[in-house]
């Protein structure tokens, strides 16, 4: 039978010391560092779930509920059980699914393995660290707070999308652009977390999607992060250029940075690419007249002067092109005025039946007119993705092709180099 020990309002036991190598105050994940400034010991806070009327917990091995204080409000020595925790007015409320509810303190309710290396069970997946539940006006919020490089090893794989040894040295890439990326957006005080587990940030599934090679390529470039005048970079990274990178302002309205410049993946002495070998390399999309209709009236309802709608769509058009040769001005003519998208607004306007993106803003345009405006939009175009910093692909076609991590990186962000924030 499983044993709880309930501590505090029904306990005289006060406080549980927690495993030694956790070193915490008020329920803070730290491990004992290298460095105080160390990137791959530092602590990320990943937004798991938000607006949740229950949280549903479990776990590979003993684990513990502590309150912000550190005080231990539950203690679980086994796994075999399911619990739920419930919004209870500001509080929360725990329970196991077949039982009744434990009253607890004041959120948030802090969840942590008793083994360092163990993992406790939301939403059908394993996740390291600790779980943070707290109670807001919209329901409760999970939060995984954990160490960098274990949120690395959940993000690698998912994010460069190959498990192959021949391909380690894009992984190891990966992993430092992933690393500089959430350095970049720790510490945000005004907010519970510093990234979302989506493409808003960084996609990370947690430890169910590790790899044998994305764990060695984090591993192998422990530390390192990508530095430009010695401070740690953001370091945008798309699915595939299509041939050429872009530069931040051909994709969005953003200022132009010195390491993230238009970068060609040709291969020397060739007329093929280092990412020719993807899918989405080229592509071509055909929207019918009424879905084109329908995609634009979406978008435009949401800008300024959009709210009647654009009625029908009478022409497309490409009225300017970056340097790089990607649509910088798509402009679309309606029976109720002309609208002009620029950049990844035009990936966000084009999206697919399903929601998802127009691949890249690098397409030429091919309009069949009919009675009532456009009858069809073919867009013939490469490369998946926003286009700025490291193109995977490339990444990837530049391993096979023998190139090391670093080489990757300085080509793809020139002006940067490789090192550590000790």
């Amino acid at each position: 039978m499983l044993a709880v020990v309930v501590v505090g309002a029904c306990s005289t036991r006060a406080r549980h010391r927690q495993p030694a190598a956790v070193v915490s105050s008020g329920g803070d994940l730290e491990r004992t560092p290298r460095s105080p400034r160390d990137a791959s010991d530092r602590t990320v806070r990943i937004l798991l779930g938000s607006r949740q009327p229950s949280v549903r917990l479990s776990a590979d091995g003993g684990w513990r509920m502590y309150g912000a204080d550190g005080t231990t409000l539950l203690a679980l020595p086994e796994a075999r059980d399911r619990w739920l925790l419930e919004q209870d007015g500001r509080r929360v409320s725990a329970r196991r699914e077949d039982a009744s509810p434990v009253p607890l303190r004041e959120s948030p309710i802090i969840v942590r393995p008793l083994d360092p290396a163990g993992t406790i069970t939301f939403n059908g997946r394993r996740w390291r660290g600790e779980l943070l539940v707290s109670s807001t006006e919209e329901g409760l919020i999970v939060v995984n707070r954990v160490r960098m490089d274990d949120y690395l090893r959940g993000v690698v794989p998912l994010e460069i999308g190959t498990s192959s040894a021949a391909d380690a040295a894009a992984v190891e890439a990966q992993a430092v652009t992933a690393r500089s990326y959430a350095v970049t957006r720790l510490g945000d005080a005004r907010r519970a977390y510093d990234m979302t587990s989506t493409t808003q940030d960084q996609v990370y599934g947690g430890a169910d999607v590790e790899s044998a090679v994305g764990n060695r390529s984090v591993d192998a470039t422990q530390s390192l992060v990508l530095l430009y005048n010695g401070s740690v970079v953001n370091a945008p990274y798309h699915a595939n250029c299509g041939g050429h990178t872009a530069a931040p302002q051909d994709s969005w309205r953003a200022e132009a940075e010195p390491y993230l410049q238009r970068v060609s993946d040709q291969i020397p002495g060739t007329t093929r690419f280092y990412c020719d070998q993807a899918p989405r390399f080229r592509w071509t999309r055909v929207i019918a007249g009424d879905e084109l209709r329908d995609l634009v009236d979406r978008y435009v309802r949401n800008l300024p002067g959009g709210a009647g709608g654009v009625g029908s769509v009478t022409n497309v058009a490409v009225t300017a092109v970056t340097p790089g040769g990607r649509v910088g001005t798509l402009t679309v003519d309606t029976d109720r005025g002309r609208w002009s998208l620029r950049g990844n607004e035009i990936r966000s306007a084009l999206r697919s039946p399903g929601g998802e993106l127009l691949y890249s803003t690098y397409f030429s345009v091919d309009v069949a007119p009919g009675r009532r405006g456009v009858e069809t939009l073919t867009l013939r175009g490469g490369g998946n993705g926003h286009g700025v910093g490291m193109c995977q692909s490339g990444a990837i076609g530049r391993a096979r092709a023998g190139q090391d991590f670093r080489t990757i990186l300085r080509t793809y962000y020139p002006g940067t180099t490789v090192g550590t924030i000790q």
